[in-house]
């Protein structure tokens, strides 16, 4: 048995956004010299999923273990990628992502969601905005999903991971909104009446069109704290892909 690691992002056309994957999986150290691919959904050519497959069969691996780099099990993105792969029978939802052409044995992790390290993270992005953090609250805002299922995946995850935030920062509050549906500007809204301050911050792995227009004109008018830093670059992010290696090692040696 050979495993090997790939990890799989939406991808841009943005190079700096792709080079931010790539810098922080050049960060990640694990206890075995495995091979590992960095591949994407769409938008970056040559380094698709399935190229990231064929690098790694390539190589002799056997088994491999698959690391979802997006931001909630709410995504859509997560059920079909599962089921391209083989390693679920049928997608939840219709899609258009045709099978893959893999041998190698898939095993498929899970997304961020409410990892206590992604917690962390995201306070050490917003923490200089905190003046007063007896009266403040702070808002995760994500992305979210109109598709029944998905939404209630999203709304679960991001409401554990801001009560995790919540304990790593000491504020009065956290809370969370969703683009879609849309409810960010209601809860900023609520929390302005319960007479706190609130702190927004983005629940996106990289900065781009959501988090530099969406965002602020979803809110325009409104008074808030906004740094608009993602999740990436952060040095707790190769550790988090560094557990769940190991973890799915652990599983496979058993």
């Amino acid at each position: 048995m050979l495993p090997g690691v790939l990890l799989i992002s939406h991808g841009s056309r943005d190079q700096t956004w792709v080079s931010m994957v790539d810098e922080a999986v050049s960060h990640v150290t694990l206890r075995e010299d495995l091979p590992m691919a960095v591949s994407f959904l769409e938008l970056v050519d040559g380094r698709l999923i399935q190229d990231g497959i064929d690098e790694l069969e390539h190589a002799g691996v056997t088994d491999i273990i698959v690391i979802p780099l997006f931001v909630s099990s709410g995504s859509t993105h997560i059920d079909e990628i599962e089921y391209a792969l083989g390693a679920k029978p049928v997608p939840e939802r219709e899609t258009d992502l045709e099978p893959f052409r893999v041998t190698a044995r898939v095993h498929y992790g899970y997304p961020v969601d409410d990892d206590p390290d992604i917690a962390q993270m995201l306070w050490d992005k917003v923490r200089e905005l905190s003046k007063h953090p007896e009266r403040e609250t702070l808002l995760l805002v994500g992305h979210g999903s109109r598709h029944e299922g998905f939404r209630q995946r999203w709304e679960q995850g991001i409401s554990s991971l801001a009560a995790r935030v919540r304990e790593v920062s000491g504020l009065a509050a956290a809370d969370y909104g969703l683009l879609n549906p849309d409810t960010v500007r209601s809860r900023v809204q609520y929390w302005q009446e319960q007479g706190h301050d609130v702190l927004v911050a983005p629940l996106f792995l990289s900065e781009g069109y959501f988090t530099k227009v969406v965002i602020p004109q979803r809110l325009e008018g409104l008074d808030y704290a906004y740094s608009g830093q993602t999740l990436l670059p952060h040095p707790l992010l190769p550790r988090w892909i560094e557990r769940q290696v190991e973890a799915a090692l652990e599983q496979l040696m058993e």
